[in-house]
């Protein structure tokens, strides 16, 4: 007997919907799975063949295989126990924080985001804002380093255009892996960093199972060979000088090496230097307690009316790039041949205050050859030059001639000079040009510049970039 049964029509949109996502999850998504997967090795098996340094295996792991792996490291359950003792509270407490920890802290590399988009877009961003220029390289020193070492890039850091940069110019050579400040912990900017292969820090963070997650990821990345990019500084110079180094992450990498029959460590010193850096005014606001603070809604405020400022200039033809940007890679040091050379055996063995001696002195000896490489260009040279001039005004010849003579002075103690084109003149004008535009320097009728008294600090800030390779 047959019968008319009668559905709503909610219930049966809500059927067909049930059902396509049924057959697409047992049809079409494993099939876009094996398309991208296959696309993905392509593009693995491709990098593997063009890159100096290649992907290591644990770049590749699923990113909750890293956190399960510190989840159940034994030095981090210890701490885990420890803490959950201290404070009186359940283990798996104490367990759940560490885990929220890791997934803070681990990334998600993503190869074809990396080389395919994050290049491409490094490319056309540091092309469009610098001229870019590498300086200097050490070729025998990077060729000589063992192909299965651990390779650190140690740099200076002047801009958040660093990260950029250095990735942009070491595309050829590995896919780093940078320590990034909480600052870039906000959506989609974090996404995108954590597809990069970098991985969040908290600088300040007093909080012992948190800096333990920490240490546990940066040695078990550096023991599986992941190349890595880090700021001993451990932020951006505020006045343009050097900074003394912070220690944590060098002390991490440390307190884990094997000198006899683990994988090597090799240091490479990355000096950068720019003919401007975007954000010279602000960091130097920092230094002036009488300063106003600025808000990040007024901070956001700055940087759009910025950028449509340079828009405008740009559509009417007269924008023009900001100088140049260059950077310098140095001669590579060697953790294990460092520590035989100074008898400092297993830093395993030694108590604490003998590990911090050690690496206390690994990390004078990475920021004196970091600074050793940092590149002269245009700017530091006009600045100091006007410094030194003080009031009295100079004419571009004489200009010219005291740069020439403050070049010969910087030779003399090995500093790296960048000369745009091979032309010292146009060098130069160069600089001139640069702090002309943004009306830091003045010209008067006779033809003589004169630094404007209420951007003194500008100039100061660029020849503090060059100040540490003055004789």
């Amino acid at each position: 007997m047959q019968q008319t049964i009668e559905i709503p029509l909610w219930f049966a949109i809500l059927a067909a919907v049930l059902a396509l996502i049924g057959l697409a999850d047992r049809l079409l998504v494993p099939g876009v799975r094996w398309f991208l997967r296959r696309r993905l090795n392509r593009v693995i098996d491709d990098l593997n063949q063009r890159l100096q340094l290649k992907l290591r295996p644990i770049t590749l792991t699923r990113r909750q295989s890293l956190i399960d792996r510190l989840l159940y490291d034994p030095q981090v359950v210890a701490a885990a126990e420890a803490h959950a003792a201290e404070h009186e509270m359940p283990r798996e407490v104490a367990m759940a924080q560490v885990e929220r920890y890791a997934r803070e802290i681990v990334p998600a590399f993503n190869a074809y985001f990396y080389f395919r988009i994050g290049y491409w877009l490094a490319r056309r961003l540091a092309r469009s804002l610098y001229r870019v220029r590498v300086g200097y390289t050490d070729t025998a020193g990077l060729d000589a380093v063992p192909r299965d070492a651990t390779v650190v890039f140690v740099m200076n850091h002047r801009s958040n255009m660093d990260y950029v940069l250095v990735a942009y110019l070491a595309a050829d050579q590995a896919a780093l892996s940078y320590a990034v400040g909480e600052w870039a912990r906000v959506w989609p900017l974090q996404q995108l960093i954590r597809a990069m292969g970098a991985y969040f820090i908290r600088r300040n963070s007093n909080d012992p199972l948190y800096r333990k997650v920490l240490e546990r990821y940066v040695q078990t990345a550096t023991a599986g060979g992941v190349p890595q990019a880090i700021f001993p500084e451990g932020g951006l110079t505020l006045d343009g000088r050097m900074r003394a180094p912070k220690l944590g992450l060098l002390d991490y990498l440390a307190r884990a090496f094997d000198p006899v029959e683990g994988r090597d460590v090799v240091f490479v010193p990355v000096g950068i230097n720019y003919d401007r850096v975007l954000e010279d005014r602000s960091l130097l606001r920092k230094l002036d307690p009488e300063a106003r603070r600025v808000g990040a809604t007024a901070a956001i405020g700055t940087m759009l009316r910025f950028a449509g400022r340079n828009l405008l200039r740009a559509l009417a033809g007269r924008w023009y790039r900001f100088g140049y940007a260059c950077v310098n890679f140095g001669t590579p040091l060697s953790l294990r041949a460092w520590l035989q050379q100074r008898g400092a055996g297993d830093l395993r063995l030694h108590d604490k205050a003998a590990r911090a001696a050690h690496v206390a002195a690994l990390g004078a000896e990475l920021m004196s050859r970091v600074g050793a490489v940092v590149p002269v260009l245009p700017t530091a040279l006009v600045s100091q030059v006007l410094l030194d001039a003080g009031e009295a005004g100079l004419s571009a010849l004489e200009v010219k001639a005291r740069c020439q003579a403050l070049i010969e002075r910087l030779q003399a103690g090995g500093a790296r000079i960048y000369v745009p084109r091979g032309d010292l003149d146009y060098g130069i004008e160069t600089g001139l040009r640069m702090f002309g535009l943004r009306r830091i320097l003045s010209r008067d009728m006779a033809g003589l510049y004169r630094a404007n008294p209420a951007d003194a600090a500008i100039l100061r800030y660029y020849a503090n970039s060059i100040v540490h390779l003055l004789p």
